[in-house]
């Protein structure tokens, strides 16, 4: 599959290449990024130019990733958004917010737009957040972005070789008023 950007009021949504290496490498220097994802720790430039070179190009091939990179129209790099695909018509949506980016509501902003992009274009019929017990400032996005909070999976995270508790929330289609590739029967409660 080819790449696709979107657009959100704020934020152009594209993919990543070489000539972000530098941004990323930046951006994950953060120690809440390195604290709170899986992404190597130190991250090296080597990381950052395996995952804008590879690993994001290698996901939208083979559609297994969607990998946007969530930029301001200027240019800059405000975070990093990814849906996985875990199974069929399931994804799981994962982000990060740059340091100097947080608390405007961009990660907020592109996970709506992403989400809305999976239902209507990949025929996803559900997204799943997860992040481990404490992250409590992506539990906050996933929350403002519509997800609901489903509980917590234990040892459900390994990060940097150790198990960890997560927290696990979902977005349907439903949830944004739009339909669902195959019907849905909730159980009673």
């Amino acid at each position: 599959m080819e790449p696709v950007t979107l657009t959100t009021d704020r934020l152009v949504l594209r993919t990543v290449g070489a000539q972000d290496t530098g941004a990323v490498h930046a951006a994950c220097q953060d120690t809440d990024i390195q604290r709170w994802t899986t992404i190597p720790s130190p991250y090296l430039h080597e990381h950052a130019r395996s995952f804008t070179e590879q690993m994001v190009p290698d996901g939208w091939a083979n559609a297994s990733m969607f990998t946007f990179g969530l930029f301001l129209p200027a240019g800059d790099l405000v975070g990093m958004l990814g849906i996985t695909m875990i199974s069929l018509g399931v994804g799981e949506i994962g982000f990060w917010g740059s340091k100097e980016h947080r608390g405007h509501g961009y990660v907020t902003e592109a996970a709506v737009g992403a989400s809305h992009w999976a239902f209507t274009e990949r025929a996803v019929d559900r997204l799943e957040w997860r992040a481990e017990v404490g992250n409590t400032a992506s539990r906050a996005v996933a929350q403002r972005a519509g997800y609901t909070m489903e509980g917590t999976l234990r040892s459900a995270i390994n990060n940097k070789g150790t198990r960890r508790d997560a927290w696990i929330g979902s977005l349907l289609p439903s949830d944004l008023c739009l339909p669902s590739t195959a019907p849905y029967l909730p159980a009673r409660t």
